[in-house]
């Protein structure tokens, strides 16, 4: 006997569409562009065996441009670190891969042991007093920061988004919020960091939160002091998001400089590339605003018999089972991410961390100053960065990438579709993992294409 994927009868169906105002399913899918939507059956070819399959596939994996074997300067929100091989070997043992849901404690202690020690490391590293277990990745945990502020506000109901903010944490912030009553306002960036006079003029009484990057988009770092003092004059909280964690191995916590939450992506931290994903998102905030937290949270307790023990703590029922009521609607964690920031934390320590993160910025400023001294290459913006740099080409962006790319490097990301106003703009990344010649190679390239 054969049992239906899909229970819902037709009853059950007519009375959702009720429910919710529409008459067909179809209405559902109106967001997505006609043109987007499949008009015919897939065009699928003939079935294959396994390992007509895997030949295929192999090939397919064959064309992709490895780290391991092209020169990569592409950072942009994922980052080229070294992972120690123990990271991986620790998050593979069968105690944590078969670990259940930490819902009961009696049988989730390790899990829930782990989950705690990475809040507390987050905490650390962002200067703040509570940290949950994690969110899915960095734009997502950067839009419930926004969520979070606009539910604390007091019925203010805009949000100042800097220019300089990653475009995508820019993007996932205006999904969130599409169908909310929520004035997103975008803030420019003066010389790659949030132009603070422009700020002055945004901000009035009605402005739940002001959001910026730290470092930037730009690998800028953002005077958020000076941010945080303007923020608080108009009411409002200042979000800072962290999507290269590495540089606050180097530079002072945002929670120091007055950021009232601090969220961020955590893949720097013994996570690979993957193309692209799984991430993982931190979510910090002050002792006021635990309450308001999203997500779940470990806390310690004692058991019976006086012995240290771990429980989830501030994990609402709603987020699971009364989703309209919820603060949000992320119930999970990203459990083995999180397991492998840990460990990776953990491993190099507070002084490791500022050794790792010193040396990402030497080899960065070495390439800047290689690159901004050939011709036809200027620096974008003047000030502090890390890892990350903009240089203006005269030779088209797509050009250069393309005969780069003929040499086997990937030079950096082209900003001509998200910030068409700096021209051929180029954001050039440089960490731990390029070597000197690596760097050295990518300059000679650049400069083949001098006039």
């Amino acid at each position: 006997m054969s049992m239906r994927y899909l229970p819902h009868t037709e009853t059950d169906i007519r009375q959702m569409l009720e429910t919710i105002g529409v008459t067909e399913i179809d209405e559902l899918f109106s967001g997505i562009p006609e043109p987007c939507r499949l008009q015919a059956p897939l065009d699928l070819p003939p079935a294959l065996s396994e390992s007509e399959s895997m030949t295929i596939l192999r090939a397919l994996a064959e064309q992709n441009a490895k780290v391991s074997e092209w020169d990569c300067f592409l950072g942009g929100g994922a980052y080229n670190h070294f992972v120690p091989a123990v990271v991986d070997h620790l998050v593979s043992r069968s105690e944590f891969y078969t670990a259940y849901t930490p819902y009961q404690p009696e049988i989730s202690q390790g899990t829930l042991q782990a989950i705690f020690e990475f809040q507390t490391m987050i905490c650390q590293l962002t200067g703040m007093d509570v940290a949950n277990a994690s969110m899915y990745d960095g734009a997502s945990a950067c839009a419930e920061a926004v969520l979070l502020a606009l539910r604390v506000g007091r019925k203010r109901n805009k949000v100042l988004l800097s220019e300089a903010l990653p475009p995508q944490y820019r993007e996932t912030i205006a999904t969130y919020c599409r169908y909310l009553e929520v004035e997103l306002i975008e803030v420019p960036q003066q010389d790659g960091v949030t132009d603070q006079a422009e700020l002055a003029a945004l901000l009035d009484d009605q402005v739940a939160a002001v959001a910026v990057g730290y470092p930037n988009y730009f690998g800028q770092i953002e005077d958020l002091q000076a941010l945080a003092a303007a923020a608080h004059a108009a009411g409002a909280k200042l979000i800072s998001a962290v999507a290269e964690p590495m540089a606050l191995g180097m530079f002072k916590a945002p929670g120091e400089l007055g950021a009232d939450v601090v969220v961020g992506e955590g893949q720097s931290f013994g996570i690979p590339l993957s193309f692209g994903g799984p991430g993982i998102g931190f979510f910090a905030v002050k002792q006021k605003d635990m309450r308001a937290l999203p997500g779940r949270l470990v806390g310690e307790t004692v058991d019976l018999d006086g012995k240290r023990g771990f429980v989830l703590t501030l994990a609402t029922r709603e987020q699971h089972i009364r989703r309209e009521k919820a603060t949000s609607n992320i119930c999970s964690n990203q459990g083995m991410c999180t397991l492998m920031v840990g460990i990776f934390l953990a491993l190099h320590g507070k002084q490791g961390l500022r050794k790792l993160a010193e040396l990402n910025y030497a080899k960065a400023a070495y390439a800047k100053q290689q690159i901004a001294a050939l011709d036809g290459f200027e620096l974008a913006f003047d000030g502090e960065t890390f890892n990350e740099f903009v240089v203006t080409c005269k030779e088209s962006v797509a050009d250069l990438q393309q005969r780069l790319e003929k040499e086997g490097i990937l030079p950096g990301i082209s900003l001509i579709k998200d910030y068409p106003e700096l021209g051929n703009g180029l954001l050039i990344c440089v960490t731990e993992q390029n070597s000197r010649e690596q760097i050295d190679r990518l300059v000679s390239a650049l400069a083949g294409g001098e006039a």
